[in-house]
């Protein structure tokens, strides 16, 4: 059984379809993406699996479990977290109390327990920092951990908020356009975050992105989105060269320069 299946998932607002019967399945330690030209429904994809829309027609199963109906919440606690293209970072707070924000959901130890700073909510406190500085140094965010995120660089802070959804211990990762305002170089250092994230932590990751160049070296399958529809889907090198992607792209293309 896969991990993630979204079955036949159309999305219509007023009587637009942003998505129009879209398939596909992940499996566990799976790097998936989803590409497409800009208005594809890439995000809206997202906005299903993570329940912040509910599908039209069709539904969402994560490990087995309908997710369509559950609120945003509670598909987060099942171990879905989402880096997102815009950042929705804490601009007053500092990188490590950014990244803390990621870990709400996983203690447990209730308002009298931290209250009165029992030795459960101490425990709980301990183990969220032990935590939270390994992602600190998975991610090279030593020097900025105490500054406050309005300060840091924007490519420091799209690290910031790759780190807040790993924060969460998710089985699966939702990545939204990772290098959108990027320069090369931290397009590059957000790749290699990528790739370690599968090979060394095991983590299961959908990764959306229009720039067809970017995911050929990082995914193990990609689908393709055209106007709400799935119009190919397979390993890197088939769909790079499949005929009605090539159209899609260049359909696009041809469009913006008009």
């Amino acid at each position: 059984m896969s991990l993630l299946e979204v079955r036949d998932v159309s999305l219509a607002f007023s009587g637009v379809r942003a998505l129009d019967g879209v398939s596909l399945a992940v499996e566990a330690g799976e790097l998936f993406a989803v590409i497409g030209p800009n208005g594809a429904g890439k995000t809206s994809l997202f906005n299903c699996i993570s329940s912040i829309y509910r599908p039209t027609e069709g539904g969402v199963r994560f490990d087995g479990r309908d997710v369509s109906a559950l609120p945003p919440h509670r598909v987060a606690a099942l171990g879905v977290s989402r880096m997102f293209q815009n950042l929705a970072l804490f601009d007053n707070l500092t990188a490590l109390d950014n990244l803390l924000v990621g870990r709400h959901h996983l203690i447990k130890s209730g308002l009298w327990s931290n209250l009165w700073w029992s030795g459960r909510a101490r425990r709980a406190e301990v183990d969220s920092r032990r935590r939270i500085e390994e992602i600190i140094e998975f991610l090279h965010l030593e020097k900025y951990r105490d500054l406050p995120v309005v300060i840091l660089p924007y490519g420091v802070r799209k690290r910031i908020e790759l780190g807040r959804a790993l924060a969460m211990e998710p089985r699966l990762l939702l990545l939204d356009e990772p290098t959108a305002g990027l320069n090369q170089e931290e397009t590059e250092d957000m790749a290699r975050y990528i790739l370690d994230l599968k090979d060394e932590l095991g983590i299961t990751q959908i990764l959306i992105e229009h720039e067809l160049r970017f995911v050929m070296d990082l995914a193990d399958r990609v689908a393709v989105l055209d106007f709400g529809k799935k119009i190919a889907e397979g390993e890197p090198d088939a769909v790079k060269s499949d005929p009605a992607v090539i159209a899609a792209y260049i359909g696009g293309a041809a469009a913006e320069a008009s």
